[in-house]
C-alpha cells in the first residue's frame, strides 16, 4: 500500500491535490494510505519550499501547483 502525503498549509490548492489523489485511487480501486501534512514545521523537514507538495513513500515527488491527473496516476502505480 501505497504511504501518501499532501504537505500545505491549507490552501485551497492543496486541499484541491488531496481530494484528486484520493479520487484518483478511488477510480482505480487501489487502497491508499493518504495524510495531509499542515503544519509549517512538519513540511520543512521534507525539505519543500513551496506547497502543495507530495511525497509518496517517504520521497518528494511533486512541488508548487496542482499535479497533472496523469502524474497522480503515475505514483499510484508505479
Amino acid at each position: 500500500m501505497k504511504n501518501i502525503k499532501v504537505l500545505g498549509i491549507g490552501c485551497t490548492k492543496c486541499s484541491q491535490t488531496y481530494q484528486m489523489i484520493s479520487e484518483t485511487a478511488d477510480n482505480l480501486g487501489l487502497e491508499i494510505q493518504l495524510e495531509k501534512i499542515e503544519k509549517a514545521p512538519e513540511i520543512v523537514k521534507f525539505g519543500v519550499m513551496t506547497t502543495p507538495a507530495v511525497v509518496v513513500d517517504g520521497k518528494v515527488v511533486h512541488a508548487g501547483g496542482l499535479p497533472q491527473l496523469s502524474q497522480i496516476e503515475t505514483w499510484l502505480k508505479s
